[in-house]
């Protein structure tokens, strides 16, 4: 197990104060849970536009709280906007002209999705 300094504590800390401020910037009815238009939103004011389609499937997949309503927590919606995050900037290496489109091999596709369905 490795154990974190004072620094790196410091700024994981504030990281997470940071994603905190978002969570419940966007957490309009105060439920402890965003929804998928409150997703929509913290999405969009990260810099990520993503369609309804990839949207429900976010939800789907980071709601955790097996109620009726789909919903996500805190700390699955901090997992969610690194993933949207981490893939973006992966699509982006292949997109370089910000065209929209990426070539990706089967294998460069696999190794690019794979880490992030695993983790």
């Amino acid at each position: 197990m490795r154990v974190c300094g004072p620094k790196e504590f410091t700024a994981v800390f504030y990281s997470l104060q940071s994603w905190r401020g978002i969570f419940e910037r966007f957490d309009r009815d105060r439920s402890g849970h965003i929804d998928s238009t409150e997703l929509r939103d913290a999405l969009l004011s990260l810099g990520f536009a993503v369609s309804p389609t990839v949207l429900d499937l976010l939800v789907s997949k980071f709601d955790k709280t097996g109620g009726k309503h789909k919903a996500i927590e805190y700390d699955n919606f901090i997992e969610c906007c690194l993933t949207v995050k981490g893939l973006t900037e992966k699509f982006k290496e292949k997109d370089k002209a910000y065209t929209g489109t990426g070539n990706f091999s089967y294998e460069d596709f696999m190794l690019t999705v794979l880490p992030f369905l695993i983790a």
